[in-house]
């Protein structure tokens, strides 16, 4: 089979697009890591064990407590967009395993919709960037440029979801030649295609930009330490080191 020109330049950049992806993503996770926390700083009330602070990061994770205690309308719009990102991504799983697992199957109708979800998540957030005064003045164009990009890329995935449709099957194996470096030809749809390619610009650009902070949350000291100060000395690595020294 001859593959077209355009299904070899979209696997091209799919491919490159993976490894800046993953190359940013395990150094970022790394600078995080190595980052020495010199203080006991957990936000209070803090917990006092190990697996209070499990708790109180799964609330963090799950909840976005610390946002829903700061602004409520930013929290109801932050939280639509991740839960439905979260489905849309399950829901995209079908796309790279064959054959389908059963719990994937069950959550397509849920994940088709939870696109809905995004749309409204991310077009609140954008308004609130836009109409209050406080948050445009600290808004830089990046900050809009990364809404509208991923509001992009949900308006073209639900075009194609609700009215457009798809070659699912041509697309399945498109992604699932991807994975096993035997790249088949993707469909010409030019809607399809610029859906791809801005999903791929986000993989490049996502480890570099302000879209990457969920990692930061696990090695973030104010939330993952343990209120033991009274109990346990804590002492940064370097600090070690110097009082060796």
């Amino acid at each position: 089979m001859q593959i077209s020109i355009l299904s070899f330049t979209v696997a091209a950049i799919f491919y490159l697009a993976f490894f800046i992806f993953a190359y940013g993503l395990i150094s970022k996770i790394l600078q995080y890591k190595n980052t020495p926390a010199p203080l006991k700083i957990p936000t209070m009330p803090a917990p006092t064990t190990q697996a209070g602070v499990v708790f109180r990061m799964s609330k963090e994770v799950v909840f976005f407590e610390s946002l829903f205690k700061s602004s409520k309308v930013t929290w109801l719009f932050g939280w639509l967009f991740h839960f439905g990102l979260f489905l849309d991504m399950l829901r995209h799983l079908r796309y790279f395993i064959d054959p389908i697992w059963f719990w994937v199957l069950i959550i397509q109708p849920f994940g088709k919709y939870g696109s809905i979800l995004m749309f409204i998540g991310l077009a609140g957030l954008l308004i609130r960037r836009i109409i209050v005064d406080r948050v445009r003045y600290i808004s830089s164009p990046s900050d809009h440029l990364m809404l509208v990009l991923l509001l992009s890329i949900t308006t073209t995935g639900m075009a194609m979801s609700f009215y457009l449709g798809a070659d699912v099957i041509s697309v399945k194996s498109f992604f699932i030649g991807l994975m096993t470096f035997n790249i088949q030809n993707i469909p010409s749809d030019p809607v399809l295609v610029s859906h791809l390619l801005m999903v791929a610009s986000l993989m490049i650009i996502f480890p570099y930009s302000k879209l990457l902070h969920a990692p930061g949350l696990f090695f973030s000291p104010s939330r993952n330490q343990v209120d033991n100060a009274r109990e346990k000395r804590h002492v940064a690595k370097w600090a070690e080191d110097l009082e060796k020294n």
